[in-house]
């Protein structure tokens, strides 16, 4: 994976909501869950967490979809597009769809979740894979390895 040439801009699929990253991602994703895959209607979603304080919509006003309880998803209210998640509990980083940024060329799935829920063609390279979530323990070297890989 290459580093991301910030700031980075991007927009749903109309253009109508634009939004902005000032720092890389602390970990890149894809998810196999059937939630996902019915989100997306796709074999996966692909997601980047970036941190709270570095990301920001600057145009348009989304709206709550999919999920409406303590885990939010983000749509366009006019094209429908899954933007981005704010995961219940986990306020310092927002989960971005990367296919919203103007530039995806930087961009593979470190990890890849749900593999027990998985179409039996879908890879994506991911250095990392678990059957669900990984395990609490997991993440703090997840994170490092992800961070050793980007620099």
């Amino acid at each position: 994976m290459s580093k991301p040439n910030l700031p980075l801009e991007g927009g749903c699929r109309c253009g109508q909501v634009r939004l902005k990253i000032s720092a890389p991602p602390i970990l890149t994703m894809a998810c196999h869950c059937t939630g996902c895959q019915k989100m997306s209607s796709s074999a996966f979603s692909l997601s980047a967490a970036i941190p709270a304080e570095a990301f920001e919509v600057i145009e348009g006003e989304p709206v709550i979809g999919g999920l409406h309880g303590a885990t939010r998803h983000y749509f366009c209210p006019h094209c429908k597009t899954w933007m981005f998640t704010r995961p219940e509990g986990m306020d310092w980083f927002v989960n971005l769809r990367p296919t919203m940024l103007d530039d995806t060329s930087w961009y593979s799935p470190f990890v890849e979740t749900f593999t027990s829920e998985k179409l039996s063609f879908a890879e994506t390279g991911a250095a990392h894979s678990y059957e669900t979530f990984p395990p609490m323990e997991d993440y703090e070297g997840l994170l490092q390895a992800f961070a050793e890989r980007a620099s």
